[in-house]
């Protein structure tokens, strides 16, 4: 993906959070700056759009998909490509546990996110893809 490309897909995740104005923007937000915090050189990219979905899904890569971001009714889930082989020690994973290869956080509304946690887990998808590619 070129910077264009990039600059396009982190517009369209700006145009996604800026239209909605309730508690899910405001964690998408939160947990995408967390992300990028963690990984300064995480590139942003937007998938699977469709009529269906327009918007398409957020997805934060490096060196291969590190995470995605979706928003749900009553919740907001981050799905980590390889989670089931990253080390989870403050139990952040809370769905998708039976999968071999994918792991998620469930956000429900008035869930705190353990800023720390969360950012040395993205910083070990990261080198998880790098380790892999």
């Amino acid at each position: 993906m070129d910077g264009t490309e990039a600059e396009s897909a982190s517009s369209l995740i700006d145009a996604k959070l800026a239209s909605m104005t309730d508690w899910r923007g405001a964690t998408l937000a939160k947990l995408r700056r967390l992300i990028r915090e963690a990984d300064p050189e995480v590139v942003e990219a937007v998938k699977w759009r469709k009529p269906s979905n327009p918007s398409g899904v957020p997805t934060w890569e490096h060196a291969g998909i590190l995470c995605t971001g979706e928003t749900y009714k009553d919740k907001v889930k981050l799905t980590f490509a390889r989670g089931a082989s990253l080390d989870d020690p403050k139990g952040l994973f809370n769905s998708s546990l039976d999968g071999g290869t994918r792991r998620a956080i469930d956000f429900q509304e008035g869930d705190e996110v353990d800023e720390a946690a969360f950012k040395a887990l993205v910083r070990e998808a990261v080198a998880a893809n790098v380790a892999n590619a």
